[in-house]
């Protein structure tokens, strides 16, 4: 049975801020078996300038399964009640289960910045032959890359799954992916094709891509011709901020033939010694490595005196363990603390300050 349904109209105002928020001005009948649920549109101007509306279509039947949902979606500016666009979309799922959701992505035909107000209304949606729930999707591990700078807007989810089938054979199967945000918005859908699939069969899952860094989880479901699979919400790890590309690690004071050492004489030539990792694979970086020595005085009120600084240059070109080494011949006797440091070619540090390491020199 089809269903046409005119005048239920959703207002969503954006504001000049991406991601832009939704802010409800009316809701469709709660008595109709489906409604857009407007407290979580997310919109916003993607990277060509076309507006992007995500949200969610709910079937609200006890009984009944939905599919050809056709939701509009009207752009105008603040200043004119002509609409600037028109576009139409459907939902991620073919087929809607009973009291079950769906997101649902639609895209500007033109890429238009005056853009300001969107307006939704739900088209058409038939009734639908029943599918079994059959799938099961189960999640393996769930990874975030690190970040550099806690301001990036995008990180790098590596995810890995699987898929179940049930006890007859399938076709056009897919696995979602709808991250949302700490407000319950639906931020991003990725999917998996399939396609066919055997009796019982086991499906590996994985997937890697650039995901919303507003994301905290997703929701995990999927659904082929015949079967479909109950939804699992799976939070996503706090990401690991890392604003620092390489790390200073076990520096050492050595003799020119090798031997660490923890004392030494004045006059005698002594190596100070590092090992750099670089944590990640970038193009060829240019750095230089710094080595500071200073005189440690039992007087903490006097400001310790620089004995000695040196320097080298050096490249990355991938990730990786770099050794640096440098001579120094102490002239006085004393206790004393090295600090070693990596700056780039712009002298900017590209790694935290080295561990400290004393020697003493008789």
């Amino acid at each position: 049975m089809q269903k046409s349904i005119f005048g239920i109209i959703l207002f969503v105002l954006l504001l000049p801020i991406s991601p832009i928020f939704s802010q409800e001005y009316t809701d469709t009948d709660p008595t109709l078996s489906i409604s857009l649920n407007s407290e979580i549109n997310f919109i916003y101007p993607d990277s060509d300038g076309y507006t992007i509306v995500i949200g969610l279509i709910e079937n609200n039947d006890p009984l009944a399964f939905l599919t050809n949902v056709v939701i509009q979606a009207t752009f105008f500016d603040s200043f004119n009640s002509n609409p600037l666009d028109v576009s139409e979309g459907k939902t991620v799922l073919n087929v809607i289960p009973p009291n079950s959701k769906s997101p649902f992505i639609i895209r500007s035909e033109n890429p238009n910045p005056n853009i300001s107000e969107v307006q939704l209304s739900i088209l058409n949606f038939d009734t639908s032959k029943s599918i079994q729930n059959k799938l099961f999707v189960s999640v393996n591990g769930v990874f975030l890359d690190p970040m550099f700078d806690f301001y990036d807007s995008t990180y790098t989810l590596s995810f890995s799954g699987e898929l179940q089938n049930g006890s007859a054979l399938i076709q056009e199967t897919a696995v979602h992916l709808a991250f949302y945000d700490v407000f319950d918005r639906i931020i991003q859908v990725s999917t998996i094709e399939i396609g066919d699939v055997d009796i019982n069969e086991k499906i590996p899952l994985e997937l890697t891509e650039k995901i919303n860094s507003s994301a905290v989880g997703f929701l995990l479901f999927s659904e082929s011709d015949t079967f479909y699979s109950t939804t699992v919400n799976v939070k996503l790890p706090p990401p690991q901020i890392i604003t620092k590309l390489a790390t200073i690690s076990d520096v050492i004071v050595t003799s020119t033939l090798g031997k660490t050492l923890s004392e030494i004489k004045v006059g005698s030539t002594v190596k100070i010694e590092s090992k750099t990792l670089l944590q990640f694979d970038t193009n060829e970086i240019t750095y230089t490595y710094y080595v500071q020595i200073k005189e440690s005085h039992s007087n903490l009120d006097v400001p310790s005196t620089i004995e000695y600084i040196g320097n080298f240059d050096d490249q990355f070109i991938g990730n990786g363990v770099k050794l640096q080494s440098l001579d120094w011949i102490p002239e006085k006797k004393g206790l004393f603390f090295i600090e070693t440091f990596l700056w780039d070619g712009n002298n900017v540090p590209i790694a935290a300050k080295g561990p400290l390491v004393s020697i003493l020199v008789n």
